[in-house]
C-alpha cells in the first residue's frame, strides 16, 4: 500500500513490485482480513528472492527524494499490540542516492539464499508475513509499498508417533476406550481410530469428533488464547450398548490445516487437538481432548499428553 502524505495527498508516485518468474510460481490462497483472501507467490527457506521495482511518476511531475531503498523483510504482527511489528528477518539494499526523479524508472532487486526459519501464517491474533518493502524517502512523508510472498516449511516433529490410546470415565455410569492410529499427521493424512464401550449406564444421544486449532500469542501476563473448529462430524447416533465399538476415519485433506508452531520467535503457538463430545438425553455434554501434531511434506506442494476428562456445562462427574 503507498502512504499517504501528511496532508492527506496522494502520493504523486506509483511503485509496483514484481517477482522473477511469479506467475510460474505455485500460489497459496490466504486469509488476509476477515472478508478478504488474497493469493501470494510461494517461496522456501533458502531460495533466493528477486525482481524488478517499476516507478512511475504521475502527470511528468518532478519528485525530490531521499533516497530510495528496498527490504526483505519477515514480521510478526500481533492484532492485540498494533503499533509494534517484530522483524525477525531484515535486509536491505540501497537503490538511489537522494536526488530527483523526472520520469518513469526501475530498478532490479536480489536478496540471495534467503533464510525464512517460519513458516508464512495468518491466525486469529497474529500474523506472520513475508514481503519486500520499497521506502521511497521524502521530506513530508516517505512513500512506501510492500508485496508479499508466501512461505512453506518442511519441518518434520522430533516426538515419537505412537498410537494414543486411553481410558476415560464417570465412576459407576460410564467407561469407554478410544484409540487413534497415531499422534503426528501429515496435512494430507487420515486420521484412524476406534472407540469402545466398555459400560454405558448413562443416556448418550449422539457422540461428534471435531478438530480445534488453539492459537496462543504474547507471554504472560499479556497472554492471549484463541481456540477454533475446524471441522466437526457426527460419529454416533444414538444409544450405544455395552460392547460396542464405533470405528473413526477422517480425512484431512479436505481442510484448511498449518502445521503445528510450537513457540515461533517466542511470540505465538497454533496446536491442534482432537475433541471427542458425547452428549446425553439431557444436553449434557462431555468431552475429552488430546493433541495431535500436523505437519508438512513436500509431496504435499508438489501435489496438490493425556487429559482428563473434562465436562461442559460444569456437570459434576
Amino acid at each position: 500500500m503507498v502512504m499517504a502524505s501528511l496532508f492527506g495527498l496522494s502520493a504523486p508516485i506509483d511503485i509496483e513490485i514484481r517477482y522473477n518468474g511469479q506467475e510460474q510460481r505455485k500460489q497459496i490462497e490466504a486469509k488476509v482480513d476477515k472478508d478478504r483472501r488474497e493469493k501470494f507467490p510461494l517461496y522456501f527457506d533458502g531460495e533466493t528472492v528477486a525482481g524488478k521495482i517499476n516507478i512511475r511518476v504521475k502527470d511528468g511531475k518532478k519528485v525530490e527524494h531521499n533516497g530510495i531503498k528496498v527490504e526483505f523483510v519477515g514480521s510478526i504482527e500481533m492484532f492485540y499490540d498494533r503499533g509494534n511489528h517484530y522483524e525477525f528477518r531484515t535486509m536491505q539494499q540501497e537503490l538511489a542516492v537522494p536526488g530527483e526523479l523526472r520520469s518513469n524508472t526501475s530498478f532490479d532487486f536480489e536478496f540471495r539464499n534467503v533464510e525464512k526459519q517460519y513458516e508464512s501464517y495468518h491466525g486469529i491474533n497474529v500474523k506472520l508475513r513475508y514481503f519486500v518493502r520499497v521506502t521511497i524517502l521524502r521530506r513530508l512523508a516517505d512513500v512506501v509499498k510492500e508485496q508479499d510472498i508466501w512461505v512453506h516449511s518442511y519441518v518434520m516433529p522430533a516426538d515419537g508417533n505412537n498410537s494414543i490410546k486411553m481410558e476415560v470415565g464417570i465412576e459407576d455410569a460410564l467407561h469407554i476406550e478410544f484409540e487413534y492410529n497415531k499422534s503426528r499427521y501429515h496435512l494430507k493424512d487420515v486420521i484412524v481410530g476406534k472407540i469402545y464401550f466398555l459400560l454405558v449406564r448413562i443416556k448418550i444421544k449422539h457422540m461428534e469428533l471435531s478438530i480445534i486449532r488453539r492459537e496462543t500469542t504474547g507471554a504472560p501476563p499479556n497472554q492471549y488464547n484463541e481456540s477454533e473448529t475446524i471441522t466437526k462430524f457426527e460419529i454416533m447416533d444414538g444409544a450405544p450398548v455395552r460392547g460396542e465399538t464405533i470405528p473413526i476415519r477422517l480425512f484431512l485433506g479436505g481442510f484448511e490445516l498449518t502445521p503445528t508452531f510450537r513457540d515461533v520467535n517466542m511470540k505465538f503457538s497454533a496446536r491442534y487437538y482432537l475433541n471427542l463430545v458425547l452428549v446425553d438425553e439431557e444436553n449434557r455434554r462431555y468431552f475429552k481432548q488430546q493433541e495431535i501434531t500436523i505437519f508438512r511434506r513436500q509431496v504435499d506442494d508438489e501435489v496438490t499428553n493425556d487429559n482428563p476428562l473434562q465436562i461442559q456445562h460444569n456437570e459434576p462427574l
